[in-house]
This record gives C-alpha cells, structure tokens and sequence, in this order.
C-alpha cells in the first residue's frame, strides 16, 4: 500500500513540477514579447529596461500580480497597456536574433529581478511622443523616458 501511496505522490509532484515550468514557460514568452516589440531595437539594456517596467508593474498592488496578464492588460481592443498588443497586428516575432535575445533576457529577469535600470519606473514612452503624463521621470535610456 505505501508503495502505490508513494508513486502517486510522485504523480503530483511530477505535474506541479510541469505546471510551475509551464507558467514559467508562459510568463517568460509574455514578458520577451514585451520587450521585443517596445524594444528590440534598443539592445539588451533597452529591452531590459521594459522588461523592468513589466516586473515593477506585476509587483505594484494597482496592477495584476501576473506578468502575463500586465502585458495583456485592456485587451486586445485600444486602450491597452502596450500598443503592440491591442493593434490587430501579429505578435509573432519577425528577428530571430532580436526574439532570441528577448527570451533569454526575460528568463533572467524572471530569475534574477536584481537590476532595474529605470529605478523603479512603472511607466515609459518613445521619445517620439509627448503624453503630457505628470509623472516623474527616471531616466532616459535609448529613444524611451522611464517614469514613476
């Protein structure tokens, strides 16, 4: 009897252990997607950067404590969080390099969540627009303004 008790106990260990890989699997893809589309073309420290922005967020009681659900946050119909989300475009990644890069930076942010480079900021813009937002800014880093 203890060993049937035993390997089912295996049994639910061996599914946790997936379950939590496959949340981790998910959270990591949302959070690459991120930074890819807001910042792939702002290096490793740019995409770093949003990537920090989505974490700040997942841990700040105003926004959902899941990463996934930060990024998808508003739908898929604007207003949303992140435009690239809501802009009835694909959201498959067309740079192989650039999508590499995302995934691995956003595995180490999941792992690590150690450095911020935007000192805390929970919201960003390009540079190329002027959201009048009455926030403080952080920094600047590439073509983006980081603000709490």
């Amino acid at each position: 009897m203890r060993k049937g008790l035993f390997g089912c106990c295996l049994l639910l260990l061996a599914g946790c252990a997936a379950s939590s890989v496959e949340a981790h699997a998910r959270e990591q893809q949302c959070l690459a997607l991120a930074m890819y589309w807001e910042a792939r073309g702002e290096g490793a420290l740019g995409m770093q950067a949003v990537g920090a922005v989505v974490l700040n967020r997942a841990r700040d009681p105003r926004w959902p404590t899941d990463i996934c659900a930060v990024v998808q946050q508003g739908g898929e119909t604007p207003p949303c969080q992140f435009s690239w989300w809501c802009d009835g475009k694909s959201d498959r990644p067309r740079d192989a390099r650039s999508w590499r890069a995302a995934m691995t930076l956003a595995d180490k942010l999941i792992h690590a969540r150690r450095y911020d480079p935007t000192r805390g900021a929970l919201y960003f813009h390009s540079t190329a627009v002027r959201p009048g937002w009455k926030l403080r800014r952080t920094v600047r880093i590439g073509d983006h303004i980081f603000y709490k």
